[in-house]
């Protein structure tokens, strides 16, 4: 992954096969990418680089990150929990995301249409980073896959790796599995997923 911030902006993020060539997601938003940057910026946000993105912050907290995909590219909020979304723009990018956190692009000129909103936002935001306010914490119930739970009770060694994970990390494994519709497709995975599991690692750490 790229750590210096211009690599995103003219490379990409590193993440995949697909850094620094033409079919990079970021070549394809590159004027939004850049309308969303100035914006960020403007706002007395500081400029960083978290997971291979931009991420911006105030008060030493993240506040926002920006990503690109395919299909469009994103603003998404931190603690999205506290966000009011008054003008209702926000959605959520997963089916396992509690709140609504991201503004979605699907075309560059977006984000210029939008600047009014876009700051305000940012403006909500850096209000809750400054003032130190977090949400709530809610703990989700996580539904454990069967073949999971199956392979933790034949596998001792297995067991005792998985159960010194962070909660975060074993919730990681269950959200992974219970994506795929196909018993034997778990069972796979959960074979590829031991050495990391092993190693004390989440399911999308490398």
């Amino acid at each position: 992954m790229i750590s210096d911030i211009e690599e995103y902006f003219s490379k990409g993020c590193g993440r995949c096969e697909r850094f620094a060539t033409p079919d990079c997601s970021t070549r394809r938003w590159l004027n939004g990418l850049a309308d969303l940057r100035r914006i960020c910026t403007a706002s007395g946000l500081v400029e960083t680089v978290k997971w291979g993105h931009p991420c911006y912050m105030s008060a030493g907290r993240n506040v926002a990150i920006i990503g690109a995909h395919r299909g469009d590219f994103r603003l998404c909020f931190f603690n999205a929990a506290l966000m009011t979304d008054p003008d209702g723009v926000l959605e959520k990018q997963g089916k396992n995301t509690q709140h609504p956190d991201m503004i979605r692009f699907t075309d560059d000129t977006q984000v210029a249409d939008m600047a009014a909103t876009i700051r305000s936002y940012l403006q909500e935001a850096i209000g809750y980073a400054e003032a130190g306010i977090k949400p709530a914490k809610q703990d989700a119930e996580i539904e454990w896959p069967e073949e999971l739970l199956k392979a933790l009770d034949g596998d001792p060694e297995l067991a005792e790796a998985f159960h010194a994970l962070t909660p975060g990390r074993q919730k990681s494994y269950a959200i992974n599995l219970n994506s795929a519709k196909k018993p034997e497709t778990r069972i796979s995975r959960i074979a590829k997923f031991r050495p990391k599991i092993m190693t004390g690692k989440g399911a999308l750490e490398r």
